[in-house]
């Protein structure tokens, strides 16, 4: 049991290959998924398996798929895709799915993303649990073998990503996309062929060794390429996407990065001109200006837990239109309330075509406060520091949604802790850096 408890996180499967994650640990997570699946859905038949261009998945892939197929459920094999992409097969073919991806984590790593039929999440309250206890008893194989058949969605995929906007509509870009070896070199290309940018991309080759910087675009380190090409071309937008293509994070035509809640915030507009009054999902660590903008256009701002299963679940409760996280997760109910990087970027250059302005400008008004970025720091009592904390401002408004938010009116924080290592995360905002930085260290103060 040790084994699965180390690769089973709370919203995947991630460990170092071959040492955590290999061909048999693969074998009985697929026989696992299958029976859980079925068990969960009655009348599933079949599962969708992509993979990522890691080099380990030649070997892990063909023993999950085996797994699956010894529980008597088939298989349809989409082959090399982005996370976005698989999910969206689990939509379209309505069946479950899993890709083999470890996102941004570095080369050794292997892991896998699962979903329900209609891409449904799988996380650790919703299932994940239930199918690492499956995986560690073990299970023997049951009737007749599945069958496993191969389907390219690459140009379906591309044709459902692009039915989000006008293309028509679209003005001449000149866009740098820095895929930094990951699946974004795949399915990149095939939507920007299509419209009317002139795409330039760095590091295309899909190469899971990482050779040139890591698939890691929130560490502001792996940015530095793309900021640096798009000065020297003179582009109108940079693109990071990590790993599996599943985010996006963007620079603008002066190389200053946007943050995933400024990027939130911009592509709620976008949605909420197309679907006015709709409901619009913010996770709790994303800057007040996300609510505010929401409001202020005539949506309803809906808190969140930060992950994408709580995004989902409250999406199909709500039926909002979309959703955003700060990590740069991007949720679109007509997804399948799924999260796409790729979505997120043609709804951005929607809205740069419509206000007729560049990136620097069309964020100034989504641009309101200063943020700290996330601190972890490392305590040996996350829920006596919580409680410290808390009790240091009694007379804030005070929340326990998701660890503990303080909201002092000119300047908030959140503290939440980790769920796989012994840290809390602190996310602050304030008018001012200076304001920051000085709020920062009181509140760190007083977790010593």
């Amino acid at each position: 049991m040790a084994d699965f408890d180390s690769i089973f996180k709370a919203y995947d499967i991630r460990g170092v290959f071959p040492d955590q994650i290999d061909a048999e640990v693969c074998r009985a997570i697929g026989a696992a998924f299958a029976r859980f699946v079925a068990d969960d859905a009655p009348g599933v038949g079949s599962i969708a398996v992509g993979h990522d261009m890691r080099p380990s998945a030649e070997e892990l892939v063909p023993a999950f798929i085996d797994g699956v197929t010894s529980q008597g459920l088939d298989v349809v094999s989409i082959g090399l895709a982005s996370t976005d992409m698989v999910y969206f097969a689990a939509g379209r073919l309505d069946m479950p799915a899993a890709v083999f991806t470890a996102s941004h984590n570095p080369a050794q790593y292997n892991g896998i993303k699962m979903c329900r039929r209609g891409a449904a999440p799988i996380g650790e309250e919703s299932g994940l649990l239930a199918i690492r206890d499956l995986a560690a008893r073990g299970l023997d194989p049951v009737g007749t073998k599945g069958t496993v058949s191969a389907r390219v969605m690459l140009d379906e995929f591309a044709d459902h990503v692009l039915s989000f906007i006008d293309g028509s509509a679209l003005r001449r870009m000149k866009i740098v996309a820095d895929t930094a070896n990951g699946m974004g070199g795949l399915v990149v290309p095939a939507v920007f062929d299509r419209l009317p940018v002139d795409l330039e991309i760095l590091f295309p080759e899909l190469d899971g060794t990482f050779p040139n910087h890591p698939a890691d675009p929130i560490n502001p380190a792996n940015l530095v390429d793309l900021q640096t090409r798009v000065r020297e071309t003179g582009a109108d937008l940079g693109l990071a996407f990590d790993g599996d293509a599943d985010r996006v994070f963007l620079v603008d035509e002066k190389a200053q990065p946007v943050s995933g809640s400024l990027t939130t915030a911009i592509v709620a507009a976008g949605m909420l001109a197309k679907y006015p009054g709709a409901s619009v999902i913010h996770n709790l660590i994303c800057s007040k200006a996300v609510p505010e903008i929401i409001a202020e256009r005539g949506g309803t701002p809906v808190r969140s837990r930060v992950g994408h299963s709580f995004i989902k679940q409250l999406m199909a409760e709500t039926g909002a239109v979309f959703g955003g996280e700060h990590s740069g997760h991007y949720y679109f109910r007509d997804n399948f309330r799924a999260d796409s990087g790729l979505i997120a970027t043609v709804v951005i250059l929607e809205e740069l075509a419509r206000s007729g302005v560049p990136l620097s400008e069309l964020r100034k008004p989504f641009e309101r406060y200063r943020a700290s970025g996330e601190i972890n720091t490392t305590v040996t009592d996350q829920q006596a520091v919580l409680d410290r904390v808390a009790a240091a401002y009694g007379g804030a408004g005070i929340d326990r949604l998701d660890g503990l938010t303080v909201d002092l009116g000119d300047w908030w924080f959140n503290l939440r802790p980790s769920n796989t290592e012994p840290l809390l995360r602190l996310n602050l905002e304030a008018p001012t850096d200076v304001e920051v930085d000085a709020h920062v260290a009181e509140v760190q103060a007083l977790m010593q």
